[in-house]
């Protein structure tokens, strides 16, 4: 083992990675689910990475020759992917030192997909994603959809130090909250496209309750939710969402462009994507700004 990988598992303990799944002929979302959401020291956190719709899915396993950047930033942050195991569905377990806070992030490589026109051009309409459908209109393309796409994921286990959830990550595409995640009834928050804000982007949030010992309910056993919220991004990339209920949220967004890679496909995506929890009053622990 290398010195690099060698201090990441003593640090932090055994570390597994998982990679993105395409979002087939419905449109997927991808997000870090963790065991519990609070960096409490000491306490062990295990994460994966699901894919699936209104909230629920499957765990997915990790591929390393899918993965640009899988991090974890509690005081300072740490590169995780040469500790990752090929195969397993767990991308890490660790134990927090401090009660900070830590926010995990992961980038993924572009995956082809192909969707039948009608079915691609509802998929436009469904994510927002209005410059894309016009050109196919202006076009009159009854094409199939040929896209890349990505994926970016962030999730934040609460802790103290408002730094470390409001520091921006460096992916390609990414949610930056502005006050700490579940923190208060709303979460203003910018979205950047590497690292500039993205105007007139539809973010869309979802909720779902947490178990009644105040953890996560596994993705696989949860119902199915509708959108909570939508709304799209000022001219300074920025939209605030309400978060008012207690559970278990995720926030995502989309942009599509052009590829400039022809041969490959006509378009490229990026999805990113934000999980937290917000807790019932009478539990929630208020973190520093």
């Amino acid at each position: 083992m290398n010195p690099i990988a060698r201090t990441v598992r003593n640090a932090w303990l055994p570390l597994l990675l998982l990679a993105g799944a395409p979002h087939g002929a419905a449109a997927h979302e991808f997000w870090i689910a963790p065991t519990r959401y609070e960096a409490t020291p000491g306490t062990p956190v295990e994460l994966a990475a699901c894919a699936g719709t209104g909230f629920r899915g499957e765990r997915k396993p990790w591929s390393p020759d899918h993965a640009v950047r899988f991090t974890l930033r509690p005081a300072k942050s740490i590169d995780l992917t040469r500790a990752a195991s090929p195969g397993d569905v767990v991308w890490t377990r660790f134990a927090p030192t401090d009660g900070g806070g830590a926010m995990v992030a992961f980038e993924s490589t572009f995956l082809p997909i192909e969707l039948p026109a009608a079915q691609f051009d509802a998929y436009l309409a469904a994510e927002g994603l209005d410059d894309a459908l016009a050109a196919r209109k202006h076009a009159a393309s009854a094409a199939p959809g040929r896209e890349r796409y990505r994926r970016c994921a962030k999730a934040w286990l609460a802790g103290s130090d408002a730094k470390r959830a409001t520091e921006p990550s460096g992916l390609s595409l990414e949610v930056v909250p502005e006050v700490v995640p579940g923190s208060s009834g709303t979460l203003p928050l910018h979205v950047v496209r590497s690292g500039r804000a993205l105007a007139g982007a539809l973010v869309k949030a979802w909720r779902t309750p947490l178990a009644p010992v105040g953890t996560p309910v596994a993705v696989f056993e949860r119902d199915s939710v509708s959108v909570a919220w939508q709304g799209r991004t000022d001219a300074g990339g920025r939209v605030t969402v309400p978060i008012r209920e207690p559970g278990e949220w995720l926030v995502s967004v989309v942009h599509m462009e052009p590829c400039r890679e022809r041969e490959l496909a006509d378009w490229e995506s990026t999805w990113a994507s934000l999980t937290f929890v917000r807790q019932p009053s009478a539990t929630r622990t208020t973190a520093s700004r």
